[in-house]
């Protein structure tokens, strides 16, 4: 479960350029090809993923700097349900 302060932070860089990865199409069991996309869209698609049909158990997002810690599926939607649509806003 992320803090306060680490969800806080993911929504300040929210229009920084994420890569999510491990996503797999459920119906032909392939990855999923996602291309590079703002961070707040990124956490969007992987919080409503599974409703999509996709498998989400190995999917991240990779934002920021070298160091910066992934996102996985359980952070998003965590994200996506305290800021919702203010993680699309510019």
């Amino acid at each position: 479960m992320m803090t306060e302060d680490a969800m806080a932070a993911v929504l300040a860089v929210r229009n920084t350029a994420a890569e999510i990865l491990g996503v797999v199409d459920s119906a032909n069991k392939t990855d999923a090809a996602v291309d590079v996309r703002r961070l707040g869209e990124a956490v969007q698609f992987l919080a409503n993923a599974q409703i999509l049909g996709y498998d989400v158990r190995a999917a991240m997002v990779l934002y920021g700097d070298l160091g910066t810690p992934s996102l996985r599926a359980r952070d998003c939607e965590q994200l996506w349900a305290k800021y919702g649509k203010a993680l699309l806003a510019y």
